[in-house]
């Protein structure tokens, strides 16, 4: 049972670095772009964070955790919109291809990332920002006098809660907002919400640079609380985006479904560490690798049985992935 209980507590952080991602990309998408640039967004989002907390307490006399937070929030934010404003001026307005810009994005937000983070480094393997990392993996207050859910439940730093508040929102404002109904008829087809009215290069411009700024979210969670404030060029981050990706089709692009998508990513992530120690088994390294593809072949058979049932709420949109021309509509 002790085992059953670490699995899952593992898990759930875990899925929300890949939570933050994917619902970044569930924006994107529901504007009509596509962007594969998640993993080099998650990248920058996660060093610019970083950084920004390593020189404030490293250089200030008397650093403040709280205002650590809000530097480390806002230059992720600002970095991840960043990387979303220039994916989204060559796919609008100089419409780019998006499945290469997409790329080019991921390889060249890892790229600026380890080239600034060598400084940070300075010749070492990793280095640390213990303040912050103090700050974002904190419990509530309260979870202490909770007992058992208090050890499980509320046991987690402010980021995984607010990646579940996110969800409900962003699920709230597609489907019950007239901005949100604006922005998917956008996704759906360009030429006639063009025609209504709607203003679809505005859309798909906030659309894609918020989303990035979701997305590196993620990137920050991972560097300061999952990994324990620790910065260091292993390309983990990389590995997670694409999961993220990989989790947007599990969730037939819904917010609500993130939730529990993502946790059980987090499951299938660690499934070769803990299922050998409850069947009472070892597992030989092959069989180990073959384990860890399992968040992949689930997603390919959502996406199998998706495309099947061909029910039509569970289909991307229409007009993902397509460069608008005004002059065709």
């Amino acid at each position: 049972m002790s085992n059953l209980i670490a699995w899952i507590i593992r898990a759930i952080p875990f899925g929300t670095i890949i939570m933050y991602g994917a619902m970044g990309e569930i924006i994107t998408e529901k504007s009509g772009n596509l962007n594969l640039g998640v993993p080099g967004i998650m990248y920058l989002g996660g060093f610019a964070g970083f950084a920004s907390a390593y020189y404030y307490e490293n250089y200030t006399a008397n650093p403040n955790a709280l205002a650590c937070i809000l530097l480390a929030m806002v230059c992720c934010i600002l970095a991840s919109m960043l990387g979303g404003l220039i994916f989204s001026f060559l796919t609008i307005t100089l419409r780019a291809n998006q499945n290469v810009s997409g790329l080019a994005l991921t390889t060249f937000g890892m790229g600026v990332a380890n080239f600034f983070g060598v400084y940070i480094l300075n010749g070492a393997s990793y280095t640390a920002a213990p303040m912050a990392n103090q700050a974002f993996s904190a419990k509530l207050p309260f979870a202490g006098s909770l007992g058992f859910l208090g050890k499980t439940v509320f046991s987690y730093g402010f980021l995984v809660y607010g990646a579940i508040v996110l969800a409900i929102a962003l699920h709230f404002f597609m489907n019950r907002t007239r901005t949100g109904l604006n922005l998917r008829a956008v996704g759906e087809n360009p030429g006639t919400a063009d025609a209504a009215g709607i203003n679809v290069t505005k859309y798909k411009y906030l659309a894609t640079c918020c989303g990035a700024g979701i997305s590196g979210i993620g990137g920050l969670y991972y560097v300061l609380d999952y990994n324990r404030g620790i910065w260091a060029t292993t390309g983990q981050i990389e590995a997670l985006g694409w999961l993220a990706v990989a989790l947007v089709i599990f969730t037939t692009w819904k917010p609500l479904n993130a939730i529990w998508g993502a946790y059980l990513f987090g499951i299938l992530y660690w499934l070769y560490q803990y299922l050998p120690n409850l069947l009472g088994i070892t597992l030989p390294n092959y069989a180990i690798d073959l384990v860890q593809t399992v968040p992949y072949v689930v997603t390919i058979v959502v996406l199998i049985v998706v495309s099947l049932r061909k029910k039509r709420e569970n289909q991307p949109p229409e007009s993902l992935g397509l460069a608008y021309f005004r002059e065709e509509r």
